[in-house]
């Protein structure tokens, strides 16, 4: 998957959860910079450190003209921009890459379930299958960590996702790791012990979960494999 950017910078500060400043130009001049990712990111946008960006232009009703795609942690590049996680996951779709049937059945997205808008419904000859997409890009010691700051919305959509499973539903979740170096994955006991608690709960109760492991080479995203789920609670 080509992910090409517009240029590069160096990131100076995070006014708020959705606006960077990033020095463009290489003479410390700040220019606001759009970050699409509600997580904190704190290991991949810091000041000093290098970023790529996307170019969009001057908008109208739009403050910014420059979007953050990615961050440099240690010698890689970490994608730091939710927006592109939907054509990742529509890859990992169309490929067939997860055990279950993708192709045979009716695939919607942004489908509705209760309260909240699921990423995906197949619905196929061998019943429906909601799927929910996250994105990981925080890891330590070789385990990446979802989420990276505490998120009810998340935990919300599993208990959505269990009811639909009660009515007799399948359900699983996809987790989109481009945190560097990890070997396996785990859900972040100590920055959200409610949401990883109800994810165990929800794996106890028949979901499933797929941990999937990309790098990003500053031009192209490319797939690396299902990592191994643990519960690394300490």
């Amino acid at each position: 998957m080509d992910l090409v950017p517009d240029g590069r910078g160096i990131f100076i500060s995070r006014e708020n959860r959705f606006l960077g400043i990033v020095d463009i130009d290489g003479h410390g001049r700040g220019v606001p910079t759009h970050i699409h990712d509600p997580g904190r990111l704190r290991e991949v946008l810091f000041k000093g450190n290098d970023v790529l960006l996307r170019h969009v232009g001057n908008i109208p009703g739009r403050k910014t003209e420059w979007d953050v795609i990615a961050g440099l942690v240690g010698d890689r590049w970490v994608l730091a921009n939710s927006s592109y996680h939907r054509r990742v996951a529509d890859w990992v779709l169309e490929k067939g890459v997860l055990p279950f049937p993708t192709k045979d059945g009716e695939l919607r997205p942004e489908a509705r379930l209760g309260n909240s808008r699921i990423d995906y419904l197949v619905d196929g000859p061998q019943g429906r299958t909601w799927i929910e997409v996250k994105g990981c890009s925080l890891s330590r010691d070789g385990v990446a960590l979802f989420p990276d700051a505490p998120t009810l919305r998340g935990a919300k959509h599993i208990t959505e996702l269990m009811d639909a499973m009660e009515k007799g539903d399948d359900a699983c979740l996809l987790f989109l790791v481009f945190a560097p170096q990890a070997s396996r994955f785990s859900p972040n006991f100590h920055t959200d012990p409610y949401f990883s608690t109800k994810l165990e709960e929800a794996l106890h109760k028949g979901m499933k979960a797929f941990p999937l492991l990309f790098s990003y080479d500053g031009l192209t995203i490319n797939y690396e494999g299902e990592i191994p789920l643990i519960f690394q609670k300490h």
